[in-house]
Order: C-alpha cells, then structure tokens, then sequence
C-alpha cells in the first residue's frame, strides 16, 4: 500500500513540477519582452524579500508531519485533531504577524533597497505578489501538512496544478493586451488563491477535523523551533543569491542570475518530484519500527538520487549557455552569458539531489534538533563567503558560497544518518561520488569533441539535448550495469510488485 501510495504521488508531484516547470519558463520571458530586465530583476528581488517573511511559518511543517505519523498509523483520530488544531492556531498567528513585515517591506524596499522605480511603484507591486504568500500561510499551510503526513501529496499537487495553468492563462491574456505589470501579479494572486482554498476544502471534508471538542497539543509541535532551523538553511542556501546580488549590485545583475535560476529551479523540480510523498512512507516505516525495510529503501533512493542527479546535472553543464543564449535572445541591456558562473552552480545543485535520501529520512524520523546545527553551520557559510566574494567576483563568488555550503551539508547528512539512524558506509558514499565525476567526465569530454552547431532556436536545441541526454544515459547505463547491480535488481523487484499489487 505505501509503494502504491508513493507511486501515485510521486507522479502527480513529477506533473505538477512540469506544469511549473513550463509556466516558470513562459512569464518570465513575457515580462522580459514587455517590461525589460530591471523589471523582471525587480518582481525577482521583491519574491526573495517576501521569501524571507514566509520564513516565519518555516519548521512547523516537518514539526507537525513528524508527528503525526504515529497518530495516523494508529488511526487515533482525536490525537490528529489536537495537533492539527495545535498547528492552526500556530499558523493563524503566522499570517497576522506576514500582514504587518509585508506593509514593512512595502515601505523599506522603495526607500533604503531599491530606489530605481518610483515608491508607489514598489509600494504596490509588494502589497500584490504578498498577498498570495499571507493566503497561503493562512488558509493552506496546515491542511497541506494533513495530506503530506497521510500520504496523499497528489491532493495537494492537483490544486497546484489548476493554480498554475490559471496564472499563466491570465498573464498571458493580460500581457498581449497591453495591461500594466501590476493587474498582471494581481491575476497571478487571484489565481493562486485556488490552492489555499480548494485544499483547505477537501481536508475538511475528507478528515472529519473537529477542534472544538479537544485541547491544542502543543507539546506535539515543540519541535518547530528546530525544524525552523533546517528551513531556514533551506532558504538561505537558495534565496540568499539574490538578497546578497540585490545589496551589493543592481536590478539587471539580478535580472541575468533570475534566468538562470529558472534553469536550476526546473532542474530540482524535476529532482524533487522523485521524492514526493518519500518522507511520509518513510516516516510510516520509522513509526512502525521497521528498521531493516528503512535501510532496504533509502539505498534504492541512494541508487535512485545519485544516477538521476548525474544525469540531470551533466546534461545541464552542457546545455545551459546554449538555452540562456536562445532564452534571452533580443534582449539587449545586459549580458545574459556567464559560463563558468553556471556550471558551478550546477555542480552545487548535485550535492542538493544526493542529499535527498539522508535528509528525507532524518526529516522522517523527526531528527530536527538533532541535526539543526548543521542547518545553521550552512547558512552561515553560504552568507559568509558569498557576501566577501560577490564584491570581487560578483556572480561567480555568489555560486562559490553555494557550492561550499550544499556540499557541507550533504557531507554532515551522510555522516550523522550513518551514526545514529541506519548504518551507511561512508566508503560506499564516496565510492558513488567517484564514480558519478568518472561518468560526467567521460560525457562532458566525448560531447565536446564531436562538433554540434551553436543552436539558434528552440529546435537546433532540443537537438542538442536529445544527444545529450543519450548519450548520457549510455555512459550512466553502463555504470548502473557495473556498480549497481543489486541495488537496480532491487529496485525493479519492487516496481514490479507494485504494479502487480495495483
């Protein structure tokens, strides 16, 4: 019942990243035509500074997932309503204290920020994008933390999907008629206001939640503080680029690393789709204290996350200029190609692909406080080293703080899942490390030495990539064949009894 569970979420959640994936890829490049680079760089950095409020909701999810799984396992249905109310309460004090730092950074940002558009400007645009992020945290966050635990990730990304398609459907409308940035974010909002809600619908439906008639267990969420940790090295590993890029240089600096992005954004959504609903069969396992069936599965994810992040990552050292140079082609106030600021962010995005096993199976078994150290070790290297090298080396530094800090954490993950979860030989660890640097070496030197055409549209690059990927899947096929050969059998033993159990 978990595989299938997985499976169903797995592919819904790999359906939602590739509508997003699609969508992230068409409004940017809209706002670019229509509005220019300063713009775009602005509606980037104004996204990054909101991140930073939403922060304020970051650790009660995994605090709440991790424990509601026993509760959900056992089916007791009034320890569920006393953390869940435990948890709305939590989050309804969330999005009043969201309300007044979204008015702050409404005035701040045009004031001491940015000072390139007029303040009603700003002032406007942040009050509109904000007003998703406090509808989210307000009426979604703790029914999308009920479906997560139970396994049902697919309900949640349904509603993400319908979001979706609307924001896109609207900006586009809206953009060809010629309306103003400020009503196109605003049909964003509306849109996106379909998930918070329609969640928020179904969970109360399909759960039967009653918070009258029990007392908030707040005790069951304690842990939020030190999930808030991990969350916030989540956030500042990936949103600090651009707060750090928004201090020290300009709008259309910003502007050229927000394409990039998209790139590495669509790149770990497509990782991350692998692991929808991971955590939470993980956590029935961690619950059920079947601890040799952990091991068994956190080394197919092993095999699963390090040939996919070889893959995706190789493909995307190869491929990113190429895409960037047709992506912004026409777009002539700044220089969108930057290759080596690139390819090491890419190279950094691969420890965030292998960590995925170990980080999923410490979130499952509720490891926060245990491991938080290591959330705030990454942060502060990441702030650190970009914010001294960003002034030298401007976007090239801000990727060395990135690498340096990703790369950490994966390390600490390994070693304390190894110690005090499962037992995982940290030789074999760095054996697969060896051997995904042999395989992307061989790709990346056999690709360059056959001569390909600089692509010039979509379709010279597709072309490209169809080679590729190819013969990347040769060169990692042959290593699955030689290295992994009982973790493949494994895995394929396993897909095939779930579709025979379907």
């Amino acid at each position: 019942m978990r595989s299938k569970k997985t499976i169903i979420n797995t592919l819904f959640s790999m359906l939602e990243e590739l509508v997003a994936i699609i969508c992230a890829f068409i409004l940017p490049r809209l706002i670019l035509e229509k509005f220019g680079s300063s713009c775009n760089g602005l509606i980037t950095s104004i996204t990054q500074f909101l991140a930073c409020a939403v922060l304020l909701r970051s650790g009660i999810g995994g605090a709440t997932r991790a424990a509601l799984y026993k509760p959900l396992a056992e089916n007791n249905k009034d320890k569920i309503n006393s953390i869940m109310k435990a948890t709305d309460q939590f989050m309804k004090k969330v999005g009043l204290i969201l309300i007044v730092l979204i008015l702050a950074l409404a005035v701040g940002y045009p004031l001491f920020i940015n000072k390139e558009f007029e303040f009603i400007y700003s002032f406007s645009l942040i009050l509109i994008i904000g007003a998703s992020s406090f509808a989210e945290s307000f009426f979604g966050i703790t029914y999308l933390i009920m479906v997560q635990a139970d396994q049902k990730l697919w309900v949640s990304s349904a509603f993400k999907i319908i979001s979706q398609v609307l924001n896109i459907v609207f900006a586009v409308i809206l953009i060809k008629l010629d309306f103003s940035i400020h009503l196109v974010k605003l049909f964003s909002t509306i849109a996106f206001l379909v998930y918070p809600i329609g969640l928020n619908i179904y969970v109360k439906k399909k759960y039967k939640l009653n918070f009258k008639n029990v007392e908030a267990d707040k005790n069951s969420i304690s842990q939020r503080w030190d999930a808030f940790w991990h969350q916030v090295s989540d956030f500042v590993t990936h949103n600090t680029d651009v707060v750090v890029l928004s201090i020290f240089t300009n709008l259309l600096v910003v502007s050229v690393y927000s394409v990039y992005s998209l790139v590495l954004g669509a790149l770990k959504r497509f990782i991350a789709a692998f692991a929808g609903g991971l955590e939470s069969a993980l956590g029935n396992m961690v619950a059920k204290k079947e601890k040799d069936i952990l091991k068994e599965n956190v080394t197919i994810l092993e095999f699963i996350f390090f040939n996919l992040g070889t893959f995706v990552y190789t493909c995307g050292i190869l491929l990113i200029c190429d895409f960037v140079r047709v992506y912004t082609k026409g777009i002539t106030d700044t220089n969108y190609l930057i290759p080596f600021f690139s390819y090491i962010l890419m190279i950094a995005q691969f420890f965030t692909a292998i960590r995925m096993p170990y980080q999923q199976v410490i979130q499952a078994s509720g490891h926060y406080k245990q491991t938080k150290k290591y959330a705030i070790i990454e942060s502060f290297l990441n702030i650190i080293v970009s914010s001294i090298l960003v002034i030298k080396f401007g976007l090239i530094g801000i990727s060395i703080g990135t690498l340096i800090a990703l790369a950490y954490k994966t390390i600490m993950y390994v070693w304390y899942t190894s110690k005090n979860i499962i037992e995982i030989k940290l030789y074999d660890f760095l054996k697969k490390i060896l051997l995904s640097i042999v395989e992307a070496t061989l790709i990346i030197l056999i690709y360059t030495n056959i001569k390909f055409i600089v692509p010039s549209n979509y379709f010279d690059w597709i072309i490209n990539s169809v080679i590729v990927s190819i013969l990347a899947a040769i060169i990692i096929g042959i290593g699955i064949i030689l290295i992994y050969k009982k973790e493949s059998s494994i895995f394929l033993q396993k897909i095939k009894k779930s579709l025979k159990k379907s």
